[in-house]
């Protein structure tokens, strides 16, 4: 059984929580215990249906408040698939809490209240939605029974989305857009009989029927540790250990090592002790080759039919996290794979407003939770991908070299 990894957005009171705690409902994924101190605590508030949206406020903050702060990675299954959502806040004071949460994200479900239609945090969840690559947009209309169930509101909303959609460069995602209530349960788990005139399929039908997107990418992979038994019986064993960042690798194959730019062939892959002829992205092996070569950690192999470019001047989008602003002319370490070497921004092209998608030039000091793309050096050439032919090897974080904070997470041009 596959596994689908979503990553929901919305604005504040959009209906978010609700409608993850209605798919935990429906699905029967709560626990007996929890769901009597849910019914406990929605008497507590008064009201007079079970709140499920406190099913996935796992803070103090959070449940006082009615927002989410924090990304909460929640689990279910149906017979069909299992599903893990990454439970991103919305607000514009937690867009580096979005990104993380939404980088591995197969699919984004971004909630939009019926009543309001396309706001600025729309744009902003749509927009990164785009940057990350994700390949399925599903935008769930909610509080239809706000609107009376009104398929002109719906239908308003959808064209706006799809206009928003085509103002940004990645075509190449599938939207879909569905009228719900996730306070009652429409068109979640069944198609709603209040809404005869959407022909389209219920949210949890449409995620288990998303096919599960091919992995993108050419053979990566980091050098973690190089292995070197200190015993006789393997006096001239050498092996090369680290997990497979993306595409494939396979015995017999010819490589090269990065950045020494030597090549060689692999005699074998082993995996839990276990020889194996090929290997796959994800997986976390061993290899040996024909050569003795000096490779070591912050190497990275890779098939000599798909040499990525070395560079030491890339081009990226990064999203500042740090709350100290961006200094173009401090010296900060990026982290590529297992390499770590010294860089340096060397300018801030634009920084991208994600409320109106304008690109604010000349830019300025670069600050916690903005996006820009910028220009840097690095003291070493790294074998880096863009972020749109490979995920795995286009992103990167940089560091900041005396307190050791992670300030920014990067994503190749």
């Amino acid at each position: 059984m596959d596994v689908f990894r979503i990553a929901t957005a919305g604005s504040v009171d959009d209906g978010k929580s609700t409608l993850i705690g209605r798919l935990l409902y429906e699905t029967n994924s709560i626990t007996t215990d929890k769901l009597e101190a849910i019914e406990r605590a929605s008497q507590r508030k008064g009201i007079g249906f079970l709140d499920l949206s406190l099913l996935t406020d796992g803070l103090v903050a959070e449940r006082e408040q009615g927002i989410t702060i924090d990304v909460a990675h929640i689990y279910f299954n149906t017979p069909k698939r299992k599903f893990i959502i990454a439970d991103s806040p919305g607000h514009v004071e937690y867009t580096r809490n979005m990104i993380t949460g939404a980088s591995r994200a197969q699919t984004s479900v971004i909630l939009v209240d019926a009543r309001k239609g396309i706001i600025e945090q729309t744009h902003r969840h749509y927009f990164i939605a785009n940057l990350l690559r994700i390949p399925y947009v599903i935008v769930c209309v909610n509080k239809m029974d706000l609107v009376d169930y009104a398929e002109a509101a719906f239908a308003k909303i959808k064209s706006d989305f799809l206009k928003l959609s085509a103002r940004l460069p990645n075509t190449q995602q599938q939207i879909v857009v569905i009228p719900v209530s996730s306070l009652h349960g429409d068109n979640l788990t069944a198609r709603s009989a209040k809404m005869p005139w959407y022909n389209g399929d219920p949210l949890l039908t449409l995620l288990e029927l998303l096919p599960v997107p091919a992995a993108r990418g050419a053979f990566r992979m980091p050098v973690q540790l190089a292995i070197r038994p200190r015993n006789e019986s393997h006096h001239d064993y050498r092996g090369y250990a680290g997990r497979i960042a993306s595409g494939k690798i396979t015995v017999g194959d010819a490589i090269t090592v990065l950045p020494s730019g030597r090549s060689s062939r692999v005699t074998a892959i082993y995996k839990n002790d276990q020889q194996q002829p090929v290997a796959y992205d994800r997986e976390s092996v061993t290899l040996t080759i024909a050569d003795d070569i000096d490779i070591s950690r912050g190497d990275m192999l890779v098939r000599n039919a798909e040499l990525p470019g070395l560079k030491s001047e890339h081009k990226a989008f990064i999203c500042w996290m740090d709350s100290q602003a961006l200094d173009p002319g401090k010296s900060y370490l990026i982290q590529h794979g297992t390499q770590r070497v010294k860089a340096k921004v060397t300018h801030v092209n634009f920084i991208q407003d994600t409320a109106t998608l304008q690109q604010v030039v000349p830019a300025a000091a670069l600050k916690m939770n903005e996006i820009a793309q910028v220009n840097f050096k690095t003291a070493k050439p790294l074998p880096a991908d863009a972020y749109c032919d490979n995920p795995a090897n286009g992103t990167f974080i940089l560091i900041d070299e005396f307190t050791n904070n992670t300030v920014a997470v990067g994503f190749f041009e």
